[in-house]
C-alpha cells in the first residue's frame, strides 16, 4: 500500500499510516566519500542512541537536534525534532547522508528509513547513504502540536461528510470554523505560524550542518516532494541528489491540490474496476467496469443512508480512495465491497481509539499555514457543484470545505520553485496517481525546467518507487541515488 500523500482525510492519511500496506487491509562542495573536514568541522554532536519503543527497528539509532521556532529569530525559542539513522554498512563507499520523508503532511517519520528496507530499499544504497529519518516540526516525538480536538472532530477535520447539496458545505464549514478556533487558542498555538513547509525545510538544512554534511540528498514521496521541492529551491547548492516521487504541484498542498485528488480518483479507479469485473462469481460486483463503477454510488448512497458495521457513505469513499493507492491492495478493496453489499461481516474502519489529534492538528497547521484558501463558504458550494458534474465519484468530497479557511495568513509568501539551481532533481510519477495526479507533476517538471528529469511509470497507484513493481522506475531512482545516472531526457517505462 501506497505511503504518504496528501488525501485530506481521516482515512487517506492517518488510517494511512498505510504505508506499503494498510493494517486495515490485510507507508558547493562536492560530496565525496565519507565527511569532509570542513564539513565536520561545522557540525555540532549528535548522540545517536536507542529509539523510542514506538518506532524502534533493528539498526535504526535515534537522536534529537534543537532548532528555531521562528527562522527569524533564531536565537529564540528553541523546538526540538526527531531523528533517526540507518547507518551505511560500508563507510568506504558512503557517499554522504540521504534524508527522506514519506508525506503526509502530518505523518511521522522516524521509522521511514526502516520501512523502506522492508519495501525492499536496494542494499547498494544503503551502502552509498546514511539514511536519515526525522518527525518534522511539530509531529510526533518532535516537539508536537494540538488543537484539543475530540476525537469526532480529529476524524471529520480532515474527513468531513460527504456533501450532496450547499445545505452541506454549510454544516460542515460551521464545524470546521469551531476546529480552526480550536487550534488558534490551543496550548501550542503559538507554534502553528511556524509548523510549515518552509520552516521544515530549514530544520532539513540544520539536520545537513549538525551531521556534519556539506550537501544533502533527499527522497520524498507524496507531501515529500513539495518538501524536496522547497528545499532545493532555498538551498540549491546545498542539495546533492534529489528525488522526488508522486509529486505536488509547485503550489504545494492547497485547495486545489485537494481537489485533483477528484481526477485522480477517476483516473485509477477503472484498473479497479477491470480486476473486479473480470471475477464477478468471487466478488458479485458486476460483470463489467461500467456495473462496478455503479455499484460504487449503489454502495456509498446506501451506506449514507443506513451506516453498517462502522462504515458511513464518507468512510466507504475514503476507504476505497486509500486502498486504490496500490494494486496489492485492490483484492482486499474488493472483498469489503462485497461484504458491505451483502451484509457479511466486515473490518470496521471506525474500531479502536483514533489518538490523540497530533496528526490532524499537524497537518492542518501545514496546509494551511502553506498557503489560502478560499474564504466564502459560497466558494466551496460552487466548487463542489462543480466536481459533482467533472468528477462525481470523488470530486464533491475533495472540494468541501476545510479549517483552512478559517486560518489566518500564511507567515511568509509561498516559496517559488524555479530553474535556479543544478541539474539534480529526479522526478518519478505513476501514470495513473490517484492522491498526486499527474497534471501536477507535470507542473513541477515545467517549474523546474533543466534542473529536473521525469520518468513516468504506466501504472497505476501513488507512490511509484519500491510500490508496483515497476523495474524500470525502480532502477531510474536507484541508478541515480547511487550512481547519479539520470536520464539525458524525460522517460516512460512501460507496465
Amino acid at each position: 500500500m501506497a505511503r504518504g500523500g496528501p488525501a485530506g482525510q481521516w482515512c487517506g492519511e492517518a488510517m494511512e499510516p498505510m504505508k506499503r500496506i494498510l493494517p486495515a487491509a490485510l507507508a558547493a562542495v562536492a560530496v565525496v566519500s565519507g565527511v569532509s573536514a570542513a564539513g565536520a568541522a561545522e557540525g555540532t554532536s549528535i548522540a545517536w542512541g536507542p529509539c523510542p519503543a514506538d518506532v524502534a527497528k533493528p539498526g535504526l539509532q535515534c537522536s534529537t537536534l534543537e532548532v528555531p521556532l521562528d527562522y527569524r529569530h533564531p536565537d529564540g525559542r528553541k523546538i526540538e525534532v526527531a531523528l533517526s539513522r540507518l547507518a551505511s554498512a560500508k563507510p568506504a563507499q558512503r557517499r554522504g547522508v540521504l534524508l527522506v520523508n514519506q508525506g503526509g503532511p502530518g505523518l511521522t517519520g522516524l521509522d521511514f528509513p526502516a520501512s523502506l528496507v522492508d519495501a525492499g530499499l536496494p542494499q547498494r544504497v544503503r551502502d552509498t547513504y546514511d539514511v536519515i529519518g526525522f518527525d518534522p516540526r511539530g509531529v510526533g516525538h518532535s516537539t508536537p502540536v494540538t488543537c484539543d480536538m475530540t476525537p469526532e472532530q480529529t476524524v471529520e477535520s480532515v474527513n468531513p461528510p460527504f456533501p450532496y447539496r450547499a445545505a452541506d458545505v454549510t454544516k460542515a464549514a460551521e464545524a470546521a470554523k469551531t476546529v480552526a478556533q480550536q487550534c488558534l487558542t490551543s496550548k501550542t498555538a503559538s507554534m502553528l505560524p511556524f509548523v510549515t513547509t518552509a520552516n521544515t525545510a530549514r530544520d532539513m538544512d540544520r539536520i545537513r550542518t549538525a551531521l556534519g554534511e556539506p550537501k544533502l540528498s533527499y527522497y520524498g514521496d507524496s507531501y515529500g516532494t513539495y518538501l524536496g521541492a522547497v528545499y532545493t529551491s532555498l538551498y540549491p547548492q546545498r542539495s546533492d541528489r534529489v528525488v522526488l516521487d508522486s509529486s505536488l504541484g509547485p503550489e504545494g498542498y492547497d485547495a486545489e491540490a485537494l481537489r485533483s485528488q477528484g481526477l485522480g480518483f477517476e483516473t485509477r479507479f477503472p484498473d479497479f474496476a477491470k480486476l473486479v469485473a473480470a471475477d464477478p462469481a468471487q466478488y458479485g460486483l458486476g460483470a463489467t467496469p461500467a456495473a462496478v463503477r455503479a455499484k460504487y454510488f449503489e454502495l456509498a448512497e446506501r451506506l449514507d443512508r443506513t451506516p453498517a458495521q462502522g462504515y458511513d457513505g464518507t468512510t466507504f469513499r475514503t476507504i476505497t480512495a486509500a486502498l486504490l493507492r496500490a494494486d496489492a491492495a485492490l483484492p482486499a478493496l474488493a472483498k469489503l465491497w462485497h461484504q458491505l453489499d451483502v451484509n457479511e461481516p466486515a473490518h470496521s474502519a471506525m474500531g479502536g481509539s483514533v489518538g490523540t489529534d497530533n496528526f490532524a492538528a499537524s497537518y492542518l497547521a501545514v496546509v494551511c499555514g502553506d498557503s489560502r484558501w478560499p474564504e466564502a463558504v459560497g466558494t466551496y458550494q460552487r466548487n463542489v457543484a462543480i466536481d459533482r458534474v467533472r468528477h462525481p465519484m470523488y470530486g464533491p468530497y475533495a472540494a468541501n470545505i476545510r479549517p483552512c479557511a478559517f486560518w489566518p495568513a500564511p507567515a511568509e509568501p509561498r516559496v517559488p520553485i524555479t530553474d535556479d539551481g543544478p541539474e539534480n532533481v529526479l522526478m518519478l510519477q505513476n501514470l495513473r496517481d490517484p492522491a498526486t495526479p499527474m497534471p501536477g507533476a507535470l507542473r513541477l517538471r515545467a517549474a523546474f525546467g533543466a534542473r529536473a528529469r521525469l520518468v513516468t511509470a504506466d501504472q497505476g497507484g501513488h507512490v511509484a518507487y519500491l510500490n508496483g513493481g515497476n523495474e524500470c522506475g525502480n532502477n531510474a531512482v536507484s541508478d541515480y541515488l547511487t550512481m547519479g545516472k539520470r536520464p539525458p531526457l524525460d522517460a516512460v517505462c512501460r507496465a
